[in-house]
């Protein structure tokens, strides 16, 4: 299969490099030093799964690498739309553009971009980062990589990447039966891990230590649930309880992309994570105020480095 990652930190460059080792012909879409290593040395990831190394075409030009299979969109959120825009060299008539982002909202914005039937929904459960220019750092997480088409159906094309993501090493692939709930699921905690230890500034051991504090972050999963329902997104009951559990269960040294970014002076995804939230309960019944109260206290250091 022929894939380009468009976006090759973190998530892009570990996908990528996995789907490298089993063989399929992968080009990165990168930017600045981190696009400069990946020429001069190729990509090294340094896995808890396994460390690997490879050599893949690089560039910051979609044009350069022509229609492929599969599009692994891996943009930070707030770039979505502007990226989006690039993608016509990418696509041909069947080609499959995968977003594993942070939010709830990107899939639709790349709808309005490129039409929907290209569109393919998708969920990354990894802690990895970009360690330096060149290299990703996979620290934790199961790597586990969840998709599905927007309306459920089984296409060739859904099978095919389902084969695709089973044959590599590190990588542990599931085909959804409803991707808007695995969608929200992940949001429930996502929104919670990173609005509570951005907003806190605390590791969520801290968080997890302190009563109120950890009230709050329950309160934050248990918001998000009522939410996504009041928008007919039909979570399990136990969805706030899971999440619960196993943030008690995180290192307690365990930090969040939001308070990297925050820590870091780097943009922020607090629109398309918390404040999305209270956006999403806008016109339902549902009461956010633990959403609200952590997109008041990030929304000046949002603004702040919006252009970091």
């Amino acid at each position: 299969m022929r894939f380009a990652v468009f976006g090759a930190g973190g998530v892009g460059g570990y996908l990528g490099a996995r789907l490298a080792d089993a063989g399929h012909d992968v080009h990165l879409i990168a930017r600045g030093d981190h696009l400069d290593a990946l020429r001069t040395d190729g990509l090294t990831v340094e896995s808890v799964a396994g460390d690997t190394a490879v050599e893949l075409p690089a560039t910051d030009d979609p044009a350069d690498i022509g229609p492929v299979d599969y599009v692994l969109f891996c943009v930070k959120a707030h770039d979505t739309r502007e990226a989006a825009a690039d993608l016509g060299p990418l696509l041909g008539d069947d080609t499959a553009v995968v977003s594993f982002q942070n939010g709830v909202d990107n899939e639709r914005w790349l709808a309005e971009e490129v039409g929907e039937s290209h569109v393919v929904g998708g969920v990354a459960y990894i802690f990895s980062t970009i360690a330096e220019p060149g290299v990703v750092e996979h620290t934790g997480g199961p790597a586990r990589f969840v998709y599905g088409e927007l309306d459920g159906e089984r296409t060739d094309r859904i099978a095919a990447l389902d084969d695709a993501l089973r044959s590599c090493a590190g990588v542990e692939a599931v085909l959804a039966d409803d991707i808007d709930v695995e969608l929200w699921r992940k949001f429930a905690f996502i929104c919670a891990h990173s609005g509570m230890t951005a907003a806190t500034r605390l590791p969520v051991g801290d968080v997890r230590d302190a009563e109120d504090s950890w009230r709050m972050y329950r309160r934050v999963v248990e918001e998000v649930c009522a939410v996504a329902r009041a928008n007919d997104v039909a979570l399990p009951d136990d969805t706030a309880a899971e999440w619960v559990e196993f943030a008690q269960e995180l290192d307690a040294d365990s930090y969040s992309s939001l308070h990297y970014d925050l820590t870091h002076e780097k943009a922020m995804e607090l629109d398309t994570l918390n404040a999305a939230v209270v956006r999403h309960a806008d016109g339902t019944d549902v009461a956010v105020p633990m959403n609200e109260a952590v997109t008041a206290v990030l929304r000046p250091w949002a603004e702040r480095f919006a252009d970091g």
